[in-house]
């Protein structure tokens, strides 16, 4: 397949992707000093063991990866139409149960760094680890399910909004309602919330629902809606699961050619994942300062950062 229309298919659709993030590299080329700011004050101390916690969530997934992979296999020798309904399955199974492993790491790490930012208390790696496995499992799952559909969504709609302006015209009729939609959904499901899943047990909706509450009233949403940090997590999933596709790409074509195009998707959306897990924690620990400053920010343990960069936002209106 790696000679026929859905391999061209799928390097054209590369070509675009690399195209449209260059643009919009050049787009937010503004905002990288206080993304690249605020990400080191957040992660300056990781918590205690985060590599071991890391490498057991990778180390996880690669197995799980693994065992789902052979199944594939399987499937992809009988190739009948029901299996292929059995590998779209397993696809989707892979994507939730990554971004299940994902998250729990980042509950995990927003409970220390929200318990810190917060209220200056130390919470080991292990007792934080082993109360998200004992008790937060099904608001995590929950939320995995939640977070990119809604994720999705709103960022369509951002966009739609950014092209549509302010015309009237019919193709655009449409956007606001669909914006207020989006506006809507993520009041309920957003990853801020793994931020009060992890540090105050409290079920994924609520603590969407609390964390986005806590933004408006402290005057941060425009900027959680320019935030940087879900953006570069998601460029170095890309880079991961490009260098993944290549190197298993080129291996396929070596040993069995007719499966190089199968393989090479599979490894990137394997290596998407396990680089997005690497970078968890950072995330985490971005939305548990963003969360814990939102709700006091007259706490001292906060410098100017943020309130440099909202007078600065209504300077200059971005």
């Amino acid at each position: 397949m790696i000679e026929s229309s859905v391999g061209l298919a799928a390097g054209i659709v590369a070509i675009i992707a690399g195209l449209i993030q260059s643009l919009y590299g050049c787009w937010v080329n503004r905002r990288f000093a206080y993304a690249g700011k605020i990400l080191w004050e957040s992660t300056v101390f990781a918590p205690a063991n985060t590599t071991i916690l890391v490498g057991l969530s990778i180390a996880v997934s690669i197995a799980y990866s693994g065992f789902l992979v052979c199944g594939i296999g399987g499937a992809t020798a009988t190739a009948t139409t029901w299996d292929d309904v059995l590998i779209f399955i397993i696809l989707l199974h892979l994507t939730w149960t990554m971004h299940v492993v994902k998250n729990l790491l980042q509950a995990t790490i927003a409970r220390i760094k929200y318990m810190n930012f917060g209220y200056g208390v130390n919470v080991g790696t292990r007792v934080a680890a082993c109360d998200t496995m004992k008790y937060l499992v099904g608001s995590v799952s929950m939320g995995s399910a939640m977070v990119p559909i809604i994720g999705t969504v709103r960022g369509s709609a951002r966009a739609l909004s950014s092209i549509a302006g302010g015309s009237d015209e019919f193709l655009f009729s449409c956007t606001n309602c669909y914006s207020g939609i989006a506006s809507t959904l993520i009041r309920y499901g957003n990853r801020w919330g793994f931020v009060h899943v992890g540090a105050l047990n409290r079920g994924f909706v609520p603590a969407s629902r609390n964390a986005w509450e806590s933004f408006i009233m402290a005057g941060l949403q425009p900027l959680i809606d320019s935030d940087l940090t879900g953006v570069f997590c998601f460029f170095c999933g890309l880079t991961g699961g490009a260098i993944s596709a290549l190197t298993a790409g080129s291996w396929a074509l070596a040993v069995h050619k007719s499966y190089a195009t199968e393989v090479s998707l599979y490894a990137f959306l394997i290596g998407y994942f396990l680089c997005r897990i690497s970078v968890a924690w950072a995330q985490a620990s971005v939305s548990a300062y963003y969360v814990a400053y939102a709700e006091n920010p007259n706490n001292h343990r906060f410098n100017s950062t943020i309130p440099s960069r909202l007078e600065e936002m209504q300077r200059y209106g971005h």
